[in-house]
Parts: C-alpha cells; sequence; structure tokens
C-alpha cells in the first residue's frame, strides 16, 4: 500500500489532501507501465556509465518530461498509417489480449535505451532484434514486410524521436532551442543505429519533412484497427478521462496528411486541454526517476526540484 498524508505528521490537513491527491495521479499514471520487468534494475552496478546520452545530453531532458505522455501515444498513431509496419504489429504482437504488458514493454525498451548504462541498451536492443528476427508477412495492400528492413525500422524509430520531440515543444516543461531540437534528433540516431534504422534525418526540419512526405503511407485494414484500440483503449474507468486528453492531444499535434491517413480529426481546444493534463502530471510525478537514477549513476548533481518519486533502484 502507498504512503498516505497520515504517515508523515509533518503536514497540516490542507498539504495533507493535496499529497494524498498528488499519491493517487501517481499511481493512477505509472500502473499501466507496470506490466514489465524495471530494466534499470541492476543499473548502479555499472556506475559511470553514461549510456548512449549521457548527463548533458538533450535525451535525457526530453523523454524524462512527463510531455512524452503525450509523445508516446503520438507515435503509436503515427506508426499505425505505415501498412506495413502496423501490419506487423497486428500479426505477430498481441496487443488486443496483452495490451498494458505491450506497452509496458515497449516503455521498458525506451527507458533502457535512453537512461541504460551500455549492458543495458545493449541487453534491450538485442531482445528487440530477437523478436524482429520472426516478424515478416504480407500487408493487406500485397506488400511484403519484414521488421528487420531498415525503412520499417526506420518509420518505427523516426516516428518516436518527431513525437518526443514535438510533444516536448508543444507541452513540455523546458522547450528546446532549434539548436538543442536538433541536437536531440541526432542524439537519437544512435539508438536508430542499433536496429539498422536507415534513412535516418538528423535535424528537426528534416525530420518534420521525412514524416509528412514520407511516400509509404496509406490507410489499411490494421490502421483502422490500431486507431481504434488507440482511441477506446481497455483501460480502468479512473484513467479514461486523462488518456482520452492526451490522446486528443496527440491527434492535435499531427500533421494534416497524417490526419487524413489516419481518419481522425482535431478536437476544439484539445492542446489546451493537454497542456492542463501535462502539467498535472509534472505537479504529480515530476521527471522520470529513471533519469534521476541515471544521475545518480553517473555521479552527477541532480536538478533542484525536478524530482518527486523515489529512486526506482536503491543505493
Amino acid at each position: 500500500m502507498g504512503a498516505t498524508s497520515s504517515d508523515n505528521p509533518a503536514l497540516g490537513p490542507i498539504e495533507g489532501l493535496f499529497e494524498d491527491l498528488r499519491m493517487r495521479v501517481v499511481s493512477s499514471a505509472t500502473a499501466p507501465f507496470r506490466h514489465a520487468p524495471y530494466p534499470l534494475a541492476r543499473s548502479l552496478d555499472h556506475r559511470g556509465d553514461p549510456g548512449l546520452f549521457g548527463p548533458e545530453s538533450v535525451s535525457w531532458r526530453v523523454i524524462g518530461d512527463a510531455a512524452s505522455f503525450i509523445g508516446g501515444v503520438r507515435a503509436l498513431l503515427i506508426q499505425a498509417a505505415h501498412p506495413e509496419v502496423v501490419a506487423g504489429v497486428g500479426d505477430h504482437s498481441r496487443y488486443r489480449e496483452d495490451p498494458l504488458g505491450r506497452l509496458s514493454r515497449t516503455s521498458a525498451y525506451v527507458t533502457a535505451t535512453t537512461y541504460g548504462a551500455m549492458p543495458e541498451v545493449e541487453q534491450a536492443v538485442a531482445q528487440v532484434r530477437r523478436i524482429h528476427r520472426v516478424v515478416s508477412g504480407t500487408s493487406s495492400r500485397g506488400i511484403a514486410y519484414d521488421a528487420d528492413d531498415p525503412g520499417f525500422s526506420a518509420w518505427v524509430h523516426n516516428a518516436l524521436t518527431d513525437s518526443f520531440l514535438v510533444a516536448n515543444q508543444k507541452f513540455g516543461t523546458d522547450r528546446l532551442s532549434p539548436s538543442e531540437a536538433d541536437r536531440f534528433v541526432l542524439e537519437q540516431t544512435r539508438v536508430g543505429a542499433l536496429l539498422g534504422a536507415e534513412p535516418m534525418p538528423t535535424t528537426a526540419a528534416e525530420l518534420t519533412r521525412w514524416i509528412e512526405q514520407h511516400p509509404g503511407l496509406a490507410p489499411s485494414t490494421e490502421m483502422d484497427d490500431a486507431v481504434d484500440f488507440l482511441t477506446e483503449p481497455p483501460l480502468d474507468p479512473g484513467l479514461k478521462l486523462g488518456y482520452k486528453l492526451l490522446m486528443e492531444a496527440a491527434v492535435a499535434t499531427l500533421p494534416r496528411r497524417l490526419r487524413d491517413v489516419l481518419g481522425v480529426t482535431k478536437t476544439p481546444g484539445a492542446v489546451t486541454a493537454g497542456k492542463g493534463v501535462v502539467s498535472v502530471l509534472t505537479w504529480a510525478l515530476g521527471a522520470s526517476p529513471s533519469w534521476q537514477l541515471a544521475l545518480v549513476r553517473t555521479g552527477s548533481p541532480l536538478p533542484e526540484g525536478r524530482f518527486k518519486q523515489p529512486l526506482p533502484v536503491q543505493p
């Protein structure tokens, strides 16, 4: 059972109510990601190891922000617009039967490659590549797919990079300068390279154009299934309103062409509502505790006031 205000006698009644509310938000927001083992459980065994990026990177800041919740939903939508990519997901994953398991495993992969020491990065990538070896088939439009194909890997990787960046710039705590946005895109190519993704744009503007103008996008039956699932996932009632606002915020940031392919429409006020949800998540969760763990592992100073959750692994 989680701690409540009654566990902290220093809190007054009003503060205690707010703390109880905060802990409920934390529990609700993190519960869907608890369906896979935490990937950095042994991270402190690798003291000093900066991983792929390190404490001075832009990637640690961007992916550690609460806006990444919107970025993750947006990436799944964009990935679904590619008929061969979404066919691979539909044919070879159990996202309908085990949606939270797949969500947790995807989140664990992003966490490991972003904040892990190099042995943890390599383990996460090796696991994905093992899965990809058996993911092949034919999409509903009759085109063969193979998850190890560099172009298909690039669509998945670049959609994730673009979505984290767009979500940060629209909803994040610290908006990036143009040069920092380019640094983020360039940093993320290190992850894509480990998966054999090609091509990978190296600036924010190039990435935006590549996503918007990709020639392989089209509606498909598998896309319709994925969008329906993302629109109405099997979440607890207490989570559905918050998720709906995140989903609508993600849709509102999609380029017009992507919205047309996906068959989704912008909801008036979705960006404002998304900013409100991210503000609440930031108040309750703070920045990612995995970012804090990576800073501790590398012996780096902790930014004051950014972290509100306990370390996921005790020193």
